[in-house]
């Protein structure tokens, strides 16, 4: 197997195990919930070199509370493992009731002066990202019901 297919299954396990973690609502002896509905958003962030630890600290210092406070529900994010992608990728997944409120929430998101401010500060040095890859999924109907 290629390197970039053992990476791209690695992805595909992480997302797997943080649906199944999202889902997982129930306490020891508490009886499990419906999962919820709506559909997950899988995003993954390349940046330009040596910027990685700028788009961490964006993300757990602010990125992170303003997707909140526009509706998006932070789910899971993820560093890969492979040497290459380790230095330079950021992946993570997010939660939208329906894809019309991920629209508005992004719409609202790009638009919110607080996020304008957080990303000219933290980008005051050069841009952090040089590609974003975006994917709107749902839930096959087979998918067990954690």
């Amino acid at each position: 197997m290629k390197l970039n297919q053992v990476s791209a299954w690695g992805i595909v396990l992480s997302v797997l195990l943080a649906i199944v973690a999202f889902r997982s609502t129930a306490s020891v002896g508490e009886e499990k919930k419906a999962a919820p509905a709506g559909i997950y958003e899988l995003r993954t962030y390349t940046t330009h070199e040596g910027r990685l630890p700028n788009l961490h600290a964006r993300f757990k210092n602010h990125t992170m509370k303003l997707f909140e406070k526009h509706g998006m529900k932070n789910v899971m994010y993820w560093t890969p493992t492979d040497e290459k992608l380790s230095t330079n990728t950021l992946i993570y997944v997010l939660w939208h009731a329906s894809p019309e409120s991920a629209k508005k929430s992004w719409d609202a998101f790009r638009a919110d002066p607080d996020w304008h401010k957080v990303r000219d500060e933290s980008e005051k040095d050069g841009k952090i990202v040089s590609k974003v890859d975006a994917v709107y999924m749902t839930l096959a109907e087979f998918s067990p019901k954690h």
